[in-house]
């Protein structure tokens, strides 16, 4: 009797275990991708109909905290369920191109193929997806967790590092089901502008790397990598810890800034405060030694450096950026006779005032541009915690703050939201591919961050194809004829 009851035992173990594993087994079929769920939809462009099936909607993680933003759309021309190609690509080999829709840190919604809030032609006015998708990529867009989300308990829920690890899920759930869709998720080429630069530049340094594991096991995301294939930053917003001086490094002497009203056109001019100024120049002073850590190199091996004064090679690099911009728009057509500051020599620009330059320009922000000393800034919101809806994120922010009680982001939360630690870290797999644009007259951080990052991604044996457009003020998608002629340069 005894050996009875023992043998059931073991049989009820067994179907115990058998049910357990078959329990796992069932939720990773949960992130599988539903393709008979879909919508045929199409539009006029160029003179030709794009038909494509719509996968919208989708949880792309098993747990996700917020199912309003955790989710995304795939776009898949309809010409490759029917063994056709688009511009040279077919189903095995499309690349997927990877928008997402950052901005601000704010939560962001998935990219969609056509606007809700505009049903316009695409002749009228390009959609970045429906354009892409006329190029014969697969587009997929994740939604993403940002700053402002609370629970319904008051639980901060978007906090960082929970934008990139959604992104990095959504990364996840196309290398899982790349069999189960036309494009080739081994060719994923990542998107984004301003913060969503930020995303993108994450994603393309930190394929793979253990300090997003935990938070991506959390959400349930698929057992799979999250790795790019390329990586398009517009303006990217990153490298937050060093951003405030290296702004004060571009603007110092600059004792106006343009205060705009939210929500309205009004721009006023207004003063900096002697307490600014003061700031200004503190930020200023600890540039120098930040540029000269990163033993940057130009083509030829000179070291770029500044001297205490902010001057040096790195500062005629950065200058050479924006000449070569400033080329580029001559060569282009462009009338540049009302830039007095510029000195043209036989058709070619040959040089340029910088501080005229930088006065054109105008500030837009007053120091510190990025951890303001009240906590007033989109980063101290990011940078928040579950509990805690604002912290600083520098020394100098912290050491100066005039908010009783504030406290210090975590350092390691800090080093998940810059791309720059990661890159050389053998556990990082980084994309070798990189197109940088941070417009010639975009104010939002300086010129100097988005050129301190081509510069390292360059020294460390990167693909990077660094610009600055001339006159362009802060903003992304703008060529996108150029940046599909990358893709295909690099794809094809």
């Amino acid at each position: 009797m005894i050996q009875v009851k023992f043998y059931h035992l073991v049989i009820l173990l067994a179907l115990f275990t058998f049910s357990c594993s078959s329990g796992v087994k069932n939720e990773n079929n949960e992130l599988k991708l539903n393709t008979s769920d879909y919508k045929v939809q199409s539009l006029e462009y160029e003179g030709k109909t794009i038909s494509i099936r719509a996968f919208e909607n989708i949880s792309y993680c098993k747990y996700p905290i917020d199912t309003a933003y955790q989710k995304m759309n795939i776009y898949i021309p309809e010409a490759y369920f029917n063994g056709e190609s688009i511009n040279g690509y077919t189903a095995e080999t499309a690349p997927v191109f990877y928008p997402n829709q950052v901005g601000g840190y704010m939560p962001a919604k998935p990219a969609t193929f056509i606007p809700e809030d505009d049903r316009m032609q695409m002749s009228e006015r390009p959609n970045t997806v429906a354009f892409m998708l006329s190029k014969g990529y697969v587009v997929a867009s994740a939604g993403a967790r940002g700053r402002t989300l609370q629970d319904p308990n008051g639980k901060y829920t978007g906090k960082s590092p929970a934008a990139i690890v959604d992104l990095k899920a959504g990364i996840r759930y196309l290398k899982y089901n790349d069999s189960q869709m036309p494009g080739d998720a081994n060719k994923i080429i990542t998107n984004g502008t301003s913060a969503g630069g930020a995303m993108s530049s994450l994603l393309g340094a930190t394929g793979n790397h253990p300090d997003y594991e935990p938070y991506l096991k959390e959400l349930g995301a698929a057992e799979a990598t999250d790795d790019v294939f390329a990586a398009q930053c517009y303006c990217p917003i990153i490298n937050l810890e060093h951003a405030d001086m290296a702004y004060e490094w571009q603007f110092n002497g600059v004792n106006t800034f343009e205060k705009r009203e939210w929500g309205t056109p009004n721009v006023s001019v207004v003063d900096l405060t002697e307490e600014q100024i003061q700031v200004s120049n503190d930020l200023i002073a600890e540039f120098p030694s930040y540029v000269n850590s990163l033993n940057l190199k130009d083509k030829d091996g000179n070291l770029l450096t500044l001297d205490e004064d902010g001057n040096g090679l790195f500062k005629e690099w950065v200058k050479g950026y924006v000449l070569s911009s400033a080329q580029t728009a001559l060569d282009q057509g462009s009338d540049l006779s009302s830039f007095s500051w510029i000195e043209f020599k036989d058709g070619k620009v040959v040089d340029l005032d910088y501080v005229s330059y930088i006065q054109y320009m105008k500030r837009m922000k007053t120091p510190p541009a990025f951890d303001g000393l009240d906590m007033s800034t989109p980063e101290n919101q990011e940078f928040g915690t579950a509990s805690i809806d604002k912290q600083h994120f520098t020394e100098y922010g912290m050491t100066h703050s005039k908010v009783d009680g504030a406290t210090m982001a975590d350092e390691q939360i800090i080093k998940m939201l810059n791309p720059m630690y990661y890159i050389g870290d053998s556990d990082a797999n980084t994309t070798q591919h990189w197109r940088i644009r941070h417009g010639a007259k975009d104010k939002d951080t300086s010129l100097d961050i988005p050129v301190i990052f081509g510069t390292y991604l360059q020294n460390h044996g990167f693909d990077v194809d660094l610009a600055l457009p001339w006159d362009r003020p802060h903003s992304g998608d703008y060529d996108l004829v150029e940046l599909a002629n990358w893709i295909d340069s690099i794809v094809k």
